[in-house]
């Protein structure tokens, strides 16, 4: 996207959170690892769905809920369209779409080739366009640093997904479904800057994440209506539909959001690789899948290289010496990494 589709028009809504990310980003990795443990949680929950259900419309029915429920809960995402100036309720419409294109591309790309090569395909490449976005959009230059521990935490993640496939012969590769994962990749590095840029100008993390996710709701709502719903009406059906819809939308989406006000999109993203990590132990733990030696290495390298970017480089002071003031930081853009 060119820096003039994405205005850099000022904040016109306060609000009682800080207007500028945290000094310390570390305090929005918690929250994000958090929300990517949950976000872990779908594909195990999702297996217990009545036969019926195909995996899109479970996706759409999650986020049809998620959505409405995270737009309904936040008083100041009503009033947030009116507040913002003519660029952001662009940027907030492009969000919304951008949130409605994940499942969109995702579960068909899962259809086309499989739920290994699309989840890696899609959370591999999210931070990747993150970085690139951001820097093409002018919002931050990515750090060594962050392009070090990315580079290695989409190799763990391959490795870890890809493991059970790599030790033996895997079919080839569906183009068309490849194409898709990585539109599903880009579509959540767009939402996710989109939502860091509007945070970071003063805006609600809240508000900001309410509207995104309810427009996508509503853009998803004619995939969900086309399809058998027959399965929402059972007791399984219902239970995994209100857990995608307020452990892995309503309550994940939130600490993204929070996050996204301490810590830099693109750091976000990768941060997120957590998710397949979790849902390859929840298979094991839970489901009684086994992993070869591979993908516990690539688990080891995926956990390494989030813990760089989750313990971002520190001053050092001397023991028993404060911190030396500084003055406000009006100008400059945070880097990828978040570091100073």
């Amino acid at each position: 996207m060119p820096d003039n589709a994405l205005p850099q028009a000022p904040a016109c809504s306060s609000s009682a959170e800080p207007t500028a990310r945290s000094a310390s980003p570390s305090g929005g990795i918690a929250p994000i690892l958090t929300a990517a443990v949950l976000w872990g949680t779908t594909g195990t929950v999702s297996t217990f769905a009545p036969a019926g259900a195909s995996a899109a419309a479970v996706g759409a029915a999650g986020l049809a809920l998620g959505g409405l429920l995270l737009f309904l809960s936040s008083g100041a995402a009503r009033a947030l369209p009116r507040k913002c100036t003519s660029g952001e309720r662009w940027l907030l419409f492009l969000g919304a779409i951008a949130v409605a294109g994940y499942p969109a591309t995702f579960y068909p790309a899962v259809a086309r080739c499989g739920v290994a090569v699309a989840t890696v395909i899609a959370l591999g490449s999210a931070p990747v366009f993150a970085g690139l976005l951001a820097w093409l959009t002018r919002q931050a230059k990515p750090t060594s640093r962050w392009a070090c521990a990315t580079l290695a935490a989409v190799t763990g993640c391959t490795a870890l997904v890809l493991g059970p496939e790599l030790s033996g012969s895997a079919a080839a590769a569906d183009a068309g479904g490849l194409a898709l994962a990585l539109l599903a990749g880009l579509s959540y590095a767009v939402y996710s800057l989109i939502g860091g840029k509007l945070i970071a100008s003063g805006h609600p993390s809240g508000a900001v994440v309410g509207v995104m996710f309810g427009g996508g709701a509503l853009l998803i709502l004619p995939l969900l209506l086309d399809s058998d719903m027959h399965w929402l009406v059972t007791f399984r059906g219902a239970a995994v539909a209100l857990h995608l819809a307020m452990i892995t939308t309503l309550v994940a989406y939130r600490l993204f959001g929070y996050g996204l006000r301490h810590t830099p999109a693109q750091t976000a993203t990768t941060l997120t690789l957590a998710e397949p990590a979790v849902a390859t132990v929840l298979g094991v733990a839970v489901l009684g899948e086994h992993l070869p030696v591979v993908s516990w290495s690539g688990l080891a390298v995926l956990a390494a290289s989030l813990a760089i970017l989750a313990f971002p480089q520190g001053v050092v002071r001397r023991p028993g010496r404060p911190p030396k003031a500084q003055a406000p930081d009006r100008g400059r853009r945070p880097t990828a990494s978040g570091a100073k």
